[in-house]
């Protein structure tokens, strides 16, 4: 074949090729519960198997064991701060986004008192919540409330909510109920217009989109990798100096360096591989030119992944509303593909009983966004019905959650 003749390289996900290498899917069910965590490629649960297999010991012996769970750990800060364009010195590596939101809110709360302010949303899951309600209430401080616009889903006037006297800034990068993408830029700036810390959810926003920290303007990033096809883990991404300027809790023999003195106990070595390789596959999703950095190949995968996934929400959402009996909860501008709804007749996890039954996996209830079900009024009702699109989800998938919807709309669950 000539050189003219050669096919052009892909610059879209090959969503065939990406389903074939996640095990999980043979086993028939449709899945949109990726919100609530994702399901593995084969590269990532080798990478963790191998490790297990391997000889491993605790962190700073002398011997080849020590040293390879020294380079996995590094091997993963490295694979996280290549995911959101931050640098490997500001990862701190834990247990779930909730865990490390918990040891930052405790370091950064030891600096607040009484007239402090801290500015949190309704559209927030509860893990960038409750951490901070409790962090001021131990401080003196006061919390502001950004509110949400029930109709839309969206933030109503987030700038209006942050003085002089303004701490900290808590916001979701995006809903993990509604997909609602704020403008995190213009909070993170109207923050720092007051010296104010800005912490970032990025949990529901890492896995759909590509990510740069600076761009965003946050002080403070958080992620789950396990949302992101990767293993149970989490990662939240700062600047270092800002790092060492915070005395988390931690033990007296603990290593007091940063990132360390964030990472409590021995951490999962096992898992750390998963995260690297987790990392790997998201960048190599649109193939890219030889010598290309895994950042530069990162940014062009993400981006093909988010207009692939959103060709493929706009086929459930379409379906969604054309349904009668369907309530889809929230219109943002700005969404990752995801959607709330309800079906008149049923509860929430009425629906998702009926939707199991046939193999397919949606959430139901609150899924931790908390204060949005309470001010949307529906947490007395089971709250709502959630379906998210991950990298692996295709039209087939949609078509079996439509129709599945559809039965429990007719009434065929009866």
């Amino acid at each position: 074949m000539s050189e003219s003749s050669s096919p052009a390289p892909r610059s879209d996900v090959d969503v065939a090729a990406l389903r074939a290498q996640v095990p999980a899917l043979e086993e028939g069910i449709a899945f949109f519960d990726g919100p609530g965590g994702t399901q593995v490629p084969a590269q990532v649960a080798d990478a963790v198997t191998q490790m297990l297999g391997s000889a491993v010991s605790n962190r700073k012996g002398p011997h080849h064991a020590s040293r390879r769970a020294e380079t996995a750990i590094a091997d993963a800060r490295q694979a996280v701060a290549d995911l959101v364009g931050g640098i490997p010195e500001g990862v701190v590596l834990g247990p779930s986004m909730t865990h490390l939101t918990y040891v930052m809110a405790g370091a950064l709360a030891k600096g607040w008192g009484e007239g402090d302010e801290v500015v949190l949303t309704r559209l927030d899951h509860d893990a960038n919540v409750r951490p901070w309600v409790q962090a001021a209430a131990r401080a003196g401080a006061s919390v502001r409330w950004v509110d949400v616009d029930p109709a839309t889903g969206e933030l109503v006037d987030p700038l209006a909510a942050i003085t002089g006297r303004t701490r900290l800034v808590a916001v979701t990068g995006a809903s993990n109920a509604l997909g609602t993408r704020p403008d995190v830029a213009a909070i993170t700036a109207a923050a720092d217009g007051v010296g104010a810390t800005s912490y970032v959810d990025g949990v529901h926003l890492t896995p759909h989109a590509p990510v740069d920290v600076a761009e965003l303007g946050a002080d403070l990033y958080a992620l789950s990798v396990y949302k992101l096809l990767g293993p149970h883990l989490a990662a939240v991404v700062a600047d270092p100096v800002l790092l060492e300027g915070l005395q988390p809790d931690k033990l007296v023999p603990a290593s007091d360096a940063v990132p360390e003195r964030f990472e409590h106990g021995t951490p999962p070595f096992e898992l750390m591989p998963g995260v690297t390789a987790a990392v790997d596959v998201l960048a190599g999703l649109v193939p890219g030119a030889d010598g290309d950095d895994r950042r530069t190949c990162l940014v062009r995968s993400m981006a093909a992944l988010e207009a692939s996934e959103d060709r493929v929400f706009r086929r459930l959402l379409d379906g969604l509303t054309a349904l009668d009996a369907v309530t889809v909860v929230g219109a943002p501008a700005h969404r990752t593909p995801t959607v709330s709804f309800r079906v008149a007749g049923a509860t929430p996890r009425e629906t998702n009983l009926w939707l199991g039954s046939r193999g397919v996996a949606v959430s139901d209830g609150d899924y931790y966004a908390r204060e949005l079900v309470v001010a949307l009024s529906l947490r007395e009702t089971g709250g709502m019905v959630r379906a998210g699109v991950a990298p692996y989800t295709d039209d087939d998938d949609v078509d079996r959650l439509l129709a599945a919807v559809a039965e429990v709309a007719d009434g065929a669950r009866a």
